[in-house]
């Protein structure tokens, strides 16, 4: 941390003395924690993922829905040992797994709260799929469920969205080891103990990079999951024309098609009518 490469930005700032490329400093900050609903079926199960919403990003999506906590507008300061203790709260709530949303940046502290506690009950770092290989072998030990998105191929549309220009240089590789690392393990309970399900989210006008993002994957899916996403919902102050409107069906239909085409086995496929904001959560801090 005294001067950070978590991620691939590579900021070096001293973050201990000030805020990094993600907008956080050395200190923990989340958002929210609680049992949550609507993951994949495999993730969520009947008890819900005991998720914990972590505020900065390492990303700027434009359409960003958790735009309060990645630009790190609101959230609560918190420790590595206070956070090993909502593990052990989510775990004993009844929890499927614990559900780390948005944790590049904090990957260090991260793991210093599961060497203080690691749940019995699987581990999921829900990333945005920006990650360094290095980090991702660092958090093999400690990681048994990887949520990454695979949002582009295109440099262009990574920089226009996101942002980065180099946004597939590190994703591809970091999903690829990540598949590699952590083959599927179903439980008798239905519910994923270990593996990768790399979700891809249909963005309006955007055909053309889900079918680049879908050929790119199925090259390395293995044995993992493809959750193909449906939800995208204009939020806040757009300022490209394309990103002003949901998908419509037939956008939604023609990249279900591109997944077939392409051979994919192991699918989750969201209900169209999930494009709405009831499903960002209220933020407790």
């Amino acid at each position: 941390m005294h001067k950070c490469s978590l991620c691939p930005l590579s900021c070096n700032a001293e973050r201990e003395k000030a805020v990094g490329a993600c907008g956080v400093g050395d200190k923990i900050k989340i958002a929210k924690y609680y049992l949550h609903p609507f993951e994949e079926p495999v993730i969520s199960g009947v008890s819900g993922s005991g998720t914990i919403f972590f505020c900065g990003c390492s990303l700027k999506c434009c359409f960003c829905q958790n735009y309060e906590l990645s630009r790190n507008l609101r959230g609560k300061e918190i420790t590595s040992y206070e956070l090993a203790d909502i593990f052990k709260f989510l775990e004993d709530e009844g929890a499927n797994n614990v559900n780390l949303v948005s944790p590049t940046q904090y990957s260090d502290k991260i793991i210093q709260a599961l060497k203080i506690y690691k749940p019995k009950i699987p581990v999921c770092y829900n990333t945005h799929g920006y990650e360094k290989v290095e980090l991702i072998d660092l958090l093999n030990d400690f990681v048994d469920i990887y949520l990454p998105d695979f949002k582009y191929v295109s440099p262009d549309r990574s920089l226009r969205y996101s942002g980065v220009a180099n946004y597939f240089e590190y994703a591809f590789p970091a999903i690829e080891k990540m598949i590699k690392s952590k083959p599927c393990v179903i439980g008798d309970d239905g519910l994923l103990k270990q593996g990768v399900i790399v979700r891809h989210l249909i963005l309006p006008q955007n055909l053309d990079e889900t079918r680049k993002v879908l050929s790119a994957l199925k090259s390395i899916i293995g044995d993992a999951y493809l959750s193909l996403m449906s939800q995208y919902t204009p939020f806040g102050e757009l300022k490209y024309p394309e990103l002003k409107r949901k998908i419509t069906l037939r956008e939604y239909n023609a990249a279900v098609s591109f997944a077939r085409a392409e051979g994919f086995e192991k699918v989750f496929l969201q209900n169209f009518s999930s494009q709405s904001t009831e499903f960002i959560p209220s933020w407790d801090y």
